[in-house]
């Protein structure tokens, strides 16, 4: 009867309660103990229920949980404790024994592990860009989409009326809206001490949108319309150890305001990582007289607008309900284009800042991308390096594996074995790599410029290292183990494995993809610099030497234009002086209402306009193609214009010169045609330009120097002309063609970057020639010893040796064109003014490889050739 009962599953005894038994049971009470409780289970099982019979088993099994029956744990762990200790030190006398080999593995892996620990400190940064806010994953600043002409065109700016808008309207959906303004320059003034400094004006929950972390007052301080908060290094530059609170200060040497608060000085990867000081908004429309008519006018964009959305809300849902609230709102007459808003969240706005017909395409994203890649890249070359060596290797540890299995191991043990040798040289490296980021950070943030630390104190960031540890470890160690450990006892004890035909192309084929990878790296970054240098040779329109141009905020300046310019131009220092509206590196606002002879009544026509002195052409040295330039003594040229050449062709006006163009119901007359002014990104085309008279314009003044001054004695006499009649305006200055060359500052980041890593990268992968070269030439040695007594030259013997690496090498070379030519091409996609790619550069960088292969291999294979056969011979 136990015996059927016991052969249906349904009335054995509980599985988890006899692996449990067996797990924790002596071994030589086991057996007798497990059969007893079987006994038991069948026969409690004949009295009672199945229920019944398995509780019982459970209580027996618990039971046994007494010293006498526990296993004996302790020496299960002194024993793994001390197979460890063995593999650890068998590794260590490894590395010792065998110099070469451990200064190839882990000064390759060094380098790599640094490479990546670099890019990932960069990666994590770009990742937690705008994070510091508390409420980043609320937040989202209003964009707005505009359709003209076919195109849907996004941006920024939006009419005064917006906020109060989304406030009113969607109160379930937004917690705060604010109007602030663009960050921008403004005075700062206490006493003697004044700083042109960055800062903003915003509405009162603006600090608290941003979660400002204040060190003295509150984030309500904006309420007050003559307050201001300051940061923590604006607050010690004006006031050193002082207490700033409630002190006044000048804005603008305009406005006295009380200081309510001073915040921790927000990081460096923020949006708002500028903000030295925030004003509140009403200051800004009461300083302003003429904000006062666009108040209510939704017609005209005007400033930012930022919100945080309600913990319920969702943004797609409120993205849907906010659509149209310009176009419901915008008189009829005054657009008849589409314009529709929607949130842009701020984790996007560093990565994903771009936006083409519409549509979010990214942006930062692809650097992320591209440099993670290439961190992990240099990481596997690295690994390559200790796969290959390992296995070329194999050989001499060949006897070793055979007596290990001899006497009882396991295949999982050398594995285990293997593994731990790896991760040895892994730690040894991933420590020299911590040195060699710790001593190259501070050139590397300046490269990229940010202001990275390596998070010494911060438990994930070692419990990341342990896991980059062994995943290190485990890449480079696991192909390694798994071949030596397949070897069979008797081969291996008699020493006849040799590298089968497998583990040879398994070689070849990684040394392929190191070489792979380091050549398009190569060219990858020859194409970057000739993508900077062919657009830097693009003309500019405008001469960039001696050029300066100072940002004004007061009027001083333009008060004393005349006296000041005619002082300059008599003492020899400048050649002209002149005003503007905007800067000669940005675009002014754009401005729609133009018309002329022949435009479609409906094309909606945008321009950039600046507003300029008459002197501006002379001072900047723009070059005219037809008609004549301002001049200050024709009374008529106050309603006059200048245009650039795109700006012409944009009209379709063949003879453009004396034609008359509408803007605000005005009549304005084209004086003259200019070639384009490169003032945008140099990458792109030049965007149709209008340069009009302005007497009163008081923005920015430009200066251009004599050439028979120096630029040093320039810079002194205007600024004692400055101090002369804007004593309270700090004399900051940029000279034009610095501004310009900021212009290239992303792309030249990315070629000084990619060139330190190509170079690291071809630097990693000729170690590991090195390495497989002089295991070649030592495996070969009797082979050269009797060629060379058969009379082979000492170049045949190099040529033998050099020869299959250089095979590899430009095969390396043929795979890596493909791969270039469309990464580099879906590169150079994102430019409108782009180089080309010559076949040239492809065989350069060919044959540069093939070189330092060449002198790589060459040390190794000369000393093999020029060994005394007799030597290598002599243990035959």
């Amino acid at each position: 009867m136990q015996k059927e009962l016991l052969e249906k599953e349904k009335f054995k005894p509980p599985k988890l309660a006899q692996k449990f038994l067996k797990w924790f049971l002596r071994n030589d009470l086991y057996e007798e103990v497990e059969g007893d409780l079987e006994e038991q289970f069948l026969a409690c099982l004949e009295e009672y229920s199945l229920l019944k019979a398995k509780v019982n088993y459970w209580y027996q099994v618990f039971h046994y949980l007494r010293p006498f029956a526990i296993r004996n744990s302790k020496l299960i762990h002194l024993n793994q404790f001390s197979m460890f200790k063995n593999y650890f030190k068998i590794g260590w006398r490894n590395l010792i024994k065998n110099k070469g080999y451990t200064f190839i593995n882990i000064g390759g892996l060094s380098f790599g592990m640094a490479v990546a620990i670099l890019i990932s400190l960069w990666v994590y940064d770009e990742r937690t860009f705008n994070k510091y806010h508390e409420n980043y994953d609320h937040i989202a600043q209003v964009v707005q989409h505009t359709t003209a002409n076919n195109k849907i065109y996004t941006g920024t700016q939006h009419p005064f009326p917006l906020s109060d808008g989304l406030k009113n309207s969607y109160e379930e959906d937004f917690k705060y809206v604010v109007s602030a303004t663009e960050i921008q320059e403004h005075i700062i003034t206490n006493g003697e001490k004044n700083f042109n400094e960055l800062g903003n004006y915003m509405q009162v929950d603006g600090p608290d949108l941003l979660s400002l972390k204040m060190i003295k007052g509150h984030r309500a301080g904006l309420e007050n319309l003559h307050s201001i908060l300051i940061s923590k290094s604006l607050a010690e530059r004006l006031f050193n150890m002082e207490d700033p609170l409630n002190k006044i200060i000048k804005l603008d040497n305009q406005d006295e305001l009380k200081i309510t608060g001073v915040y921790e000085d927000v990081p460096k990867n923020s949006a708002f990582r500028e903000l030295a000081f925030i004003a509140p908004w009403d200051l800004f429309l009461s300083s302003n007289t003429w904000a006062e008519f666009y108040l209510d006018k939704w017609g005209y964009d005007m400033s930012p607008v930022y919100v945080q959305l309600q913990p319920k809300a969702k943004i797609n849902e409120v993205n849907y309900k906010i659509k149209d609230i310009i176009n419901n709102n915008v008189a009829d007459e005054f657009y008849n284009n589409d314009q529709k808003i929607s949130l842009h969240p701020m984790d996007k706005w560093h990565l994903y800042e771009e936006f083409s017909n519409g549509e979010n395409t990214g942006g930062n994203i692809r650097f992320v991308w591209l440099f993670g890649s290439i961190g992990i890249f240099v990481l596997l070359l690295a690994c390559i390096n200790f796969i290959n060596l390992s296995t070329a290797r194999s050989e001499s540890r060949t006897k070793e594996v055979g007596i290990r299995k001899a006497i009882g191991s396991l295949r999982s043990q050398l594995i285990y074995q293997f593994l731990s040798e790896s991760i040895l040289v892994v730690v040894f490296s991933f420590f020299i790599a911590l040195g060699l980021v710790s001593y190259s950070l501070s050139w590397f943030n300046e490269v990229a410029n940010k202001n990275m630390e390596i998070p010494w104190t911060s438990p994930f960031y070692w419990v990341t290292g342990i896991g980059f540890i062994l995943l290190t470890g485990i890449l480079a160690g696991s192909y390694p183990a798994i071949y030596l450990s397949s070897f069979q006892v008797i081969k291996a004890l008699k020493g006849a494995i040799r590298s089968g035909h497998l583990a040879i192309k398994s070689r070849q084929l990684l040394v392929v993809f190191q070489f792979t990878i380091s050549v398009i790296l190569i060219i990858g970054t020859i194409i970057v610099y000739r993508q900077i240098q062919y657009t830097k040779d693009r003309p500019v329109g405008y001469n960039r030497d001696r050029l300066i141009s100072v940002n004004m905020r007061t009027n001083d300046i333009h008060d004393h234009f005349e006296v000041i310019r005619n002082q300059l131009l008599a003492s020899g220092t400048i050649v002209e002086m002149s005003e503007s509206s905007c800067p000669l590196n940005t675009y002014c606002t754009g401005l729609g209402n133009f018309d002329w002879p022949g435009k479609d009544p409906d094309f909606l026509a945008g321009f950039s306009v600046f507003w300029t002195s008459p002197e501006y052409g002379k001072t900047i040295g723009w070059e005219l193609l037809d008609g004549r330039d301002f001049s200050r003594e024709i009374t008529s040229d106050q309603q006059g214009m200048v245009i650039n050449l795109s700006a012409a062709e944009y009209m379709g006006l063949e003879n453009p010169v004396g034609q008359t163009i509408k803007h605000d119901e005005k009549d304005w007359t084209i004086l003259g045609v200019i070639n384009d002014l490169i003032v945008g990104s140099p990458y792109e085309s030049v965007r149709p330009s209008i340069y009009m008279f302005a007497p009163s314009v008081s923005q920015v003044a430009s200066f251009s120097f004599s050439p028979d001054i120096s630029t040093q004695d320039a810079l002194r006499n205007i600024e004692s002309i400055f101090k002369e009649y804007a004593p309270g305006v700090p004399f900051e200055y940029q000279f034009a063609d610095q501004l310009y060359a900021k212009k290239f500052n992303n792309e030249v980041r990315i070629g000084k970057l990619s060139s330190i890593f190509s170079i690291l990268a071809i630097l990693i992968s000729c170690l590991g020639l090195l390495g497989l070269a002089s295991f070649t030439a030592q495996k070969r040695t009797k082979e050269i010893g009797i060629r060379k007594i058969a009379g082979a030259s000492t170049f045949m013997l190099w040529k033998l040796l050099s020869k299959e690496f250089m095979l590899l090498v430009t095969l390396s070379c043929i795979i890596a064109v493909p791969f270039v030519l469309y990464f580099s091409g879906n590169w150079l996609d994102n430019y409108e003014y782009r180089t080309n790619i010559p076949w040239w550069i492809f065989a350069f960088a060919s044959l540069g490889a093939l070189l330092i292969t060449l002198l790589t291999i060459s040390y190794q294979a000369i000393k093999a050739a020029l060994m005394n056969p007799v030597k290598s011979l002599k243990s035959e």
